[in-house]
C-alpha cells in the first residue's frame, strides 16, 4: 500500500481545522442567539451561563487539539521544522513562570490588564501540558525531543508551584 505523500495529509488536516471552526462557529452563534433571546434567565442565573460558557470554551479548545496533534505528527517528519517547533514551544513555556512572578509578586505593582493575562495563561496550562506531553510522544529526533521534555518539565512545575501557593498563600 503507498503511504499518503505529506501534501494530502496536511490538505485533511486543513479540512479538520475547517471542520473544527465551523463548528465552533455554530455552537457560538447557538450559545449568543439563546442568550440573546432570554436575557432575563441571563440576568438571574448568571454564574449558570457564566460556567457553561466555560464548559464550552474548554470543549472548543478540545476540538481543535484534534487536528493540532496531527499536524505536530506530520512535523514530527522534518528535523528542522520540528526543532523550530520545540524552540517555539520551549519559549513557550517560559512564559509560564513569568506569568506566576507577575501575578505572585507583581500585586498592586502592575496594570490589572497585565495580570489577567498572566492569570488566563496560567489557567490554559494544563491544555498545554496535554500538547507538550503529545509533542513529546511524536518526537523522532533527540535535540526536539529534549526540548520538549524541558518545556513539559517547566510548566508542569509551574502549574505545581501555582497550585501549592494558592493553599500555601491563605490570608
Amino acid at each position: 500500500m503507498k503511504p499518503i505523500s505529506w501534501r494530502v495529509q496536511l490538505g485533511f488536516i486543513a479540512v479538520g481545522y475547517g471542520a473544527v471552526l465551523a463548528i465552533a462557529g455554530g455552537l457560538l452563534l447557538i450559545r449568543y442567539l439563546q442568550e440573546a433571546s432570554h436575557p432575563a434567565d441571563v440576568a438571574g442565573a448568571g454564574g449558570m451561563y457564566a460556567a457553561g460558557d466555560l464548559f464550552l470554551g474548554t470543549f472548543i479548545v478540545c476540538l481543535f487539539m484534534i487536528p493540532s496533534f496531527f499536524l505536530v505528527r506530520l512535523m514530527a517528519g522534518f528535523e528542522g521544522l520540528y526543532t523550530r517547533y520545540s524552540q517555539l514551544m520551549l519559549g513557550m513555556s517560559v512564559s509560564a513562570p513569568v506569568c506566576l512572578m507577575l501575578i505572585y509578586w507583581g500585586e498592586n505593582r502592575i496594570p490589572q490588564n497585565l495580570a489577567l493575562v498572566g492569570l488566563y495563561r496560567l489557567l490554559w496550562s494544563p491544555f498545554i501540558i496535554v500538547g507538550l506531553g503529545a509533542s513529546w510522544l511524536v518526537a523522532r529526533f533527540s535535540r526536539a525531543r529534549t526540548l520538549i521534555a524541558y518545556s513539559l518539565l517547566i510548566e508542569t512545575l509551574t502549574l505545581g508551584v501555582a497550585v501549592a501557593l494558592i493553599f500555601v498563600h491563605r490570608r
